[in-house]
């Protein structure tokens, strides 16, 4: 499993991304993060998710490159967020589906997200997009998400 050391994670390099789109929604690159050591934060891909025919920014969609310990237990591979007005269209689980074949790109298989377990929309787009629930986690208190009120993390896994 490739980025399981900072060394390795050090030594990531950003791949060109081809269009990722369906009939409706479009994954627009917004910007990419280099690892952040001091901050703890793995090399990230940000995308809007775009809606194609009207051009409306409907949410964003983040892929983390990394194997370390507390990216697959607490933080996951994939982070989402769709805008109020817009959800129930399924647009996040679309979205992780258009952006695994990047994550594939960088050798990341298995690919996990994590959310809460009170969090059934996050759940269900984890369901619709193909993810297996493998185990509930709870977070240390350490963990910057245990300071932010959070106590525990869903793990859905993802075999791409």
């Amino acid at each position: 499993m490739p980025y399981e050391t900072l060394e390795s994670l050090r030594q990531v390099q950003f791949l060109p991304v081809p269009p990722l789109c369906d009939e409706e929604l479009e994954l627009v690159l917004a910007s990419t993060w280099p690892l952040n050591e001091a901050a703890a934060m793995a090399p990230t891909y940000q995308f809007h998710m775009r809606l194609r025919d009207s051009g409306i920014v409907v949410g964003e969609i983040t892929l983390r490159i990394g194997n370390l310990p507390k990216i697959i237990t607490y933080f996951g591979h994939i982070g989402y967020h769709v805008d109020p007005p817009y959800r129930g269209n399924r647009y996040a689980a679309r979205s992780c589906r258009l952006i695994f074949p990047l994550a594939r790109a960088h050798g990341l298989n298995p690919l996990w997200i994590t959310c809460n377990p009170d969090n059934w929309a996050s759940r269900r787009t984890c369901e619709l997009a193909g993810g297996v629930l493998v185990d509930i986690v709870d977070l240390p208190p350490d963990n910057p998400l245990y300071r932010r009120g959070e106590r525990q993390k869903c793990r859905y896994r993802f075999d791409l």
